[in-house]
């Protein structure tokens, strides 16, 4: 793996109950990765079913990994853009049904990205929206997002919600 800034990987506990949370709801979900680093989320979500996920990483060196891994495990329904998180999010949206937003720690991310998800379109009307953050963090998310599901293991908090429509 490497070295960059920020990129800490969604710890094996974490990501097991995650997607023990999602179950059999991962079959054909379009997946929104952002702060994509290793990958490992939306790389889960394809091999439990997902249709496609596109990954959002703004180093070039970890994207250019990330491209080599999907590469070498066959995964051709992804997409992996090079670019600062809040910025692709002020692009032209399509609607995902499940989006993994896993921000750098200590850099007040959550709060702008998940304000950005919402009101950009970004969302389908029903979207899982996966959140971690540190666990001093108590993020402020749109009011339509339903919190179904939170853990805790050692400095990160992982949280589910459920999009309403407004």
């Amino acid at each position: 793996m490497l070295d960059s800034p920020g990129l800490r990987p969604t710890p094996d506990r974490v990501r097991e109950t995650l997607f023990n949370w999602l179950g059999q709801q991962l079959y054909g979900q379009q997946v929104l990765d952002l702060f994509a680093g290793t990958g490992s989320l939306g790389i889960e979500a394809v091999s439990r079913g997902a249709a496609c996920v596109d990954f959002v990483e703004r180093d070039p060196r970890v994207a250019a990994q990330l491209s080599t891994n999907l590469a070498s495990l066959n995964i051709t329904a992804s997409a992996v853009h090079v670019n600062d998180v809040q910025a692709y999010l002020t692009r032209p949206a399509k609607p995902y049904t499940l989006v993994f937003l896993d921000p750098p720690f200590h850099q007040q991310l959550a709060d702008p990205c998940c304000s950005a998800l919402e009101a950009g379109g970004w969302l389908s009307e029903d979207a899982i929206i996966y959140l971690e953050t540190e666990t001093s963090l108590s993020p402020n998310v749109p009011t339509n997002w339903q919190l179904y599901r939170e853990t805790q293991a050692g400095e990160s908090t992982a949280r589910l919600y459920q999009r309403h429509p407004l």
